[in-house]
């Protein structure tokens, strides 16, 4: 299972020479990188704005449909199970096929090698929504603004930001995985193949260039860029905006408009207030596709000492209601450890 981030800053800093780089890029991001990623982000964009006049001119056919939801969901799934719930924050252990399984899947979405996510959320985690955290949108303040530029910030622009989470320090348990180090640091092979797949498929299924290229067009750049933007919303719009029922010290919202197409992240307060849960939506009507899915590897034998929250805990981590006392009744905090234990 993976390392808790609080264990991670507990490592012994003569450890993290030690270690080899998980990525190509090592800690440092190169001009050629930037463009790279400028790339990434602006042609997937553009599809993504032309898709709406397309798809109304000329419609979408249902194998581009088909092939854009099925990659959308594989890729959202590879990184709400897999890079975060499962190698960010040790929510379940997985068999050794699951595990790798889930580091492709991620590796899918095309959001950066698994190594140098992991370790961005992991310090994300340690000073959310103060001074450190590579992504806050109340970086530059609490004016209007402040917070329209700290939005910008916590979507996109802290991924052009020349400093990097040090990997050795946040992410050293991933490091040392030979498979795992192994597929972050082919991350660029696992673009390509998330991006052939879809025209692959389409043009074999058509057997023709004209199907290939609609299959391109939805199923590798609209599905991109619309899962980017959907995970860059939960950095942004769920710490800023959003119902707060759970303690937490940051920001963190629950945005019920995202949880389908986030899998289950939009219930970002509760995360935030339990950051081992493997369930994220534990309220009437929060749809979590990923902790349905995790409570299916854990029936099949492949997930197990999976972290799910029972009903004190839960209790335990939500706010006073109005009308209630914000102490607890006697003997209360005593029951709830019991629970949570």
């Amino acid at each position: 299972m993976t390392a808790s981030p609080d264990l991670i800053e507990d490592a012994p800093k003569a450890q993290e020479a030690e270690l080899p780089i998980a990525t190509l890029g090592g800690d440092s991001k190169r001009s050629i990188e930037q463009i790279t990623l400028l790339l990434f982000i602006t042609v997937p964009f553009v599809a993504l704005l032309a898709a709406v006049p397309l798809a109304w001119g000329w419609g979408v056919s249902w194998l581009d449909l088909g092939l854009m939801t099925a990659m959308y969901f594989i890729g959202c799934h590879g990184i709400t199970i897999g890079y975060h719930r499962y190698f960010t924050h040790g929510s379940f252990k997985a068999k050794r096929p699951l595990r790798i399984a889930l580091a492709i899947m991620g590796s899918l979405a095309v959001e950066g090698p698994v190594v140098r996510w992991v370790a961005d959320h992991r310090k994300h985690h340690k000073f959310s929504d103060a001074e450190g955290d590579p992504h806050s949108p109340w970086r530059y303040g609490e004016t209007v603004p402040a917070l329209m530029k700290g939005l910008w910030w916590a979507h996109v622009g802290w991924m052009f930001d020349e400093e990097r989470t040090p990997q050795q320090k946040y992410a050293p348990d991933l490091i040392k995985d030979p498979a795992i180090r192994a597929i972050s640091r082919t991350f660029i092979l696992w673009t390509a193949i998330s991006l052939l797949i879809p025209p692959l498929v389409g043009g074999l299924v058509t057997w023709s260039w004209q199907g290939a290229a609609t299959a391109f067009f939805w199923g590798s750049l609209v599905r991109v860029a619309l899962l980017h933007h959907v995970t860059w919303s939960i950095n942004s719009i769920c710490h800023a905006v959003g119902k707060r029922p759970f303690k937490s010290r940051d920001r963190s919202g629950n945005v019920w408009w995202l949880a389908i197409l986030s899998c289950g992240e939009s219930w970002h307060n509760l995360h935030h207030a339990d950051p081992t849960s493997a369930r994220h939506g534990v309220l009437r009507g929060q749809i979590d596709s990923s902790a349905r899915l995790i409570r299916w590897f854990e029936l099949a034998g492949w997930a197990s000492d999976v972290r799910w929250p029972n009903a004190g805990r839960i209790e335990s981590r939500r706010k006073p209601r109005p009308g209630e006392e914000s102490a607890p009744a006697a003997g209360s905090e005593k029951k709830d450890a019991a629970q949570a234990a």
